[in-house]
């Protein structure tokens, strides 16, 4: 983790429940999806407080103070797809803003908007806008850029100056899956917070918890291939629970990668015995001719 600019204390009033709305912007909400069977559990089953996020409980409980300390510094979250990195930042959000959330949040997918206008434009004009606050004192809005990795070198230059005038009214929250393609201003003005892909035991719980919540029937090796399959990726292993689940009653090793089209372990395992203890000829008919 890299250094922080100098912040000042943020003013946050009382917590309220969370509402049930959000930006319209970046990634859809959770409310959008009331709840049916029909909603994507990748977001009908996304944190909504940090005790929530399955992983990284060192940078979550490190967030987590700064928030209590009303002391957030700029952030900059990256590492791959599917780690928690926009449910940790929504959740701080909804934290520190409760039933104001909507008014005090600015929430951009950087990959569809990500030119110097929006920079100019969007962004300066909600952090140039006086607080929506009914609190005693005016609350620090926060700005939220998905995908900032997509922006183009200008619009990155552009929000650079815009952080440094408006740190006092306003946090940045970058989120990004290569944190080389961040300009180093932009990286020197943040606090850095790297995801690792999830290990495969905290994976596995969260999927024990989807099934018991969804009453689905998945046996052990259905499992296993989910978390095998997943590869760290909490969004990857939820598409495809569901994506099986539409396809097959019966969650099985076998559904599981016919769903996905991966070949089956024991058919590799087949196919490597084959390559290494028998004539090339022989090794060629068997797999052309299983």
């Amino acid at each position: 983790m890299a250094g922080t600019t100098a912040t000042t204390p943020m003013d946050i009033d009382a917590a309220a429940p969370p509402p049930l709305e959000a930006s319209a912007k970046g990634k859809a909400p959770i409310a959008a999806y009331p709840g049916g069977r029909a909603a994507p559990w990748v977001e009908k089953y996304r944190p909504q407080c940090l005790a929530d996020v399955a992983a990284h409980r060192d940078i979550v409980d490190t967030i987590d103070k700064l928030t209590n300390e009303n002391r957030l510094p700029h952030l900059l979250l990256y590492g791959p797809p599917g780690t928690g990195k926009t449910s940790t930042i929504l959740a701080v959000a909804r934290k520190l803003y409760g039933s104001q959330y909507g008014n005090m949040i600015l929430e951009l997918n950087a990959s569809d908007e990500r030119g110097i206008d929006v920079v100019r434009q969007q962004i300066q004009d909600f952090a140039s806008a006086r607080s929506l606050s009914f609190g005693a004192r005016p609350s620090v809005k926060m700005v939220l850029l998905d995908e900032a990795d997509a922006m183009t070198k200008d619009a990155q230059f552009a929000l650079r100056r815009v952080i440094e005038k408006h740190t006092r009214s306003t946090r940045f929250a970058l989120i990004c899956n290569h944190v080389n393609k961040i300009i180093p201003a932009l990286q020197s003005r943040c606090t850095r917070f790297r995801f690792a892909p999830l290990d495969g035991t905290h994976v596995r719980e969260r999927l024990q918890h989807i099934i018991k919540s969804e009453g689905l029937d998945v046996d052990d090796g259905g499992l296993t291939a989910l978390v095998r399959l997943s590869n760290g990726d909490m969004r990857k292993a939820l598409n495809i629970l569901q994506s099986t689940h539409m396809a097959s009653k019966q969650i099985t090793e076998e559904a599981v990668y016919l769903c996905t089209g991966n070949p089956m372990p024991k058919d590799i395992e087949q196919i490597a015995f084959w390559l290494l203890n028998e004539p090339f000829s022989t090794s060629f008919k068997c797999i052309l001719i299983p």
